[in-house]
């Protein structure tokens, strides 16, 4: 019997080291990062703490009780470790997300196409990068995805890793966010054809198999619309807010208020964080004191009003805009151009809008099928 090991003291930073390499079954990150450690207690000779365990089958608690076991008893073999598991077999826990690492997740929507609600998705979540935030990204426009061109990221193909014996996705990462899109599982030129029930699964997966790292935002680019997509995303998730795409034209208006109304239902309630207008009029290079609307003016002002809440930004027509997204280098990281700083400012007015939504509102709550 090794005696030094029986009087040597328990350091409760050490603990926590050796619990950081024990790794969450669903989030497949570690339990200190996937936040499922509660309670950590640390004498000379127990260590106690408590796992949030819900929705895991009896096969992973275990795993996981054996895998905790083992790192702290590896360095203090003569203590005793005793693990509490809260949470019911598949049964979801209200007080925590299902993306425990990931502080706020913000919907980018629209109510119809063409209104360049991916291009808003992919330059805010870089320019709120740039601006010093940890941010994810999630394609779930899973009919027409166009983020993986552009980021640059098109014909590849993210890897698996293994997680207590099932296979976890791990996101590509551009720029310095982890991005996942149906465009990286089906060919270019492969139309995608699914029904409901699969639109639904996909974006699940997208959603709990894959390792997303600990996140301040998790932008989610949906379909334009209201669909199957929208529905299973407020039943995946709480999403923090929706920010709604649209240009001045009356006919882009009147298909966004429905969709801006889908989150606003008694059942669903997603607070609308903000409007971002596109398109908002052109400027010629050899005029440029010269604005046209083409598209018409106040569109987005309307939205917002009838939202309740407040104009993110307007985007004018810029060609930077639309090179950097067939070059798959988005205006969003091109600090030379001068359409970068719209961007910015929109990512500056999103951080305002989600910390005045979180200190005035409860957390969002998942929705429930009856």
């Amino acid at each position: 019997m090794n005696f030094q090991n029986l009087k040597m003291s328990v350091d409760n930073n050490r603990v926590v080291s050796l619990l950081r390499e024990v790794i969450d079954p669903k989030t497949g990150l570690d339990l200190i990062a996937s936040k499922k450690l509660q309670n950590l207690r640390v004498a000379d000779s127990r260590i106690s703490f408590e796992l949030q365990t819900s929705g895991m089958s009896e096969d992973e608690k275990r795993k996981l009780n054996f895998a905790c076991q083992e790192a702290l008893l590896k360095e203090y073999p003569a203590v005793d470790v005793d693990i509490h598991m809260k949470g019911g077999v598949g049964v979801p826990d209200e007080s925590s997300s299902v993306l425990p690492q990931v502080k706020n997740i913000l919907a980018i929507a629209s109510g119809k196409g063409g209104v360049g609600k991916s291009t808003v998705a992919v330059n805010l979540a870089l320019a709120l990068k740039q601006s010093g935030a940890s941010v994810g990204l999630i394609d779930a426009d899973l009919y027409g995805p166009s983020v993986p061109t552009m980021l640059n990221l098109k014909g590849q193909r993210p890897k698996l890793q293994e997680v207590y014996g099932q296979p976890k996705i791990v996101p590509l990462m551009a720029y310095g966010i982890p991005v996942i899109s149906m465009g990286f599982i089906v060919e270019a030129d492969q139309a995608v054809v699914l029904r409901g029930p699969r639109l639904a699964g996909v974006l699940k997966q997208f959603i709990q198999d894959v390792i997303w790292p600990e996140l301040d935002y998790l932008i989610i680019d949906l379909p334009p619309g209201t669909g199957d997509v929208q529905l299973t995303l407020v039943q995946s998730v709480p999403v923090t807010g929706a920010i709604m795409v649209t240009t001045p034209q009356q006919v882009a208006i009147d298909d966004a208020i429905k969709a801006m109304n889908m989150f606003r239902l008694p059942n669903i309630q997603v607070p609308i964080l903000g409007v971002v207008e596109n398109m908002s009029w052109f400027t010629p290079e050899e005029l440029p004191d010269h604005q046209y609307f083409i598209f018409g003016q106040g569109g987005g002002e309307k939205l917002a009003k009838e939202a309740e809440s407040v104009l993110l930004g307007k985007l004018p027509l810029i060609q930077g805009v639309r090179e950097g997204g067939d070059s798959g280098i988005p205006i969003a990281i091109n600090e030379g151009h001068p359409g970068k700083v719209y961007f910015d400012q929109i990512a500056l007015k999103t951080k305002d809008q989600v910390e005045i939504r979180n200190k005035q509102m409860d957390p969002t709550r998942i929705v429930r099928v009856q």
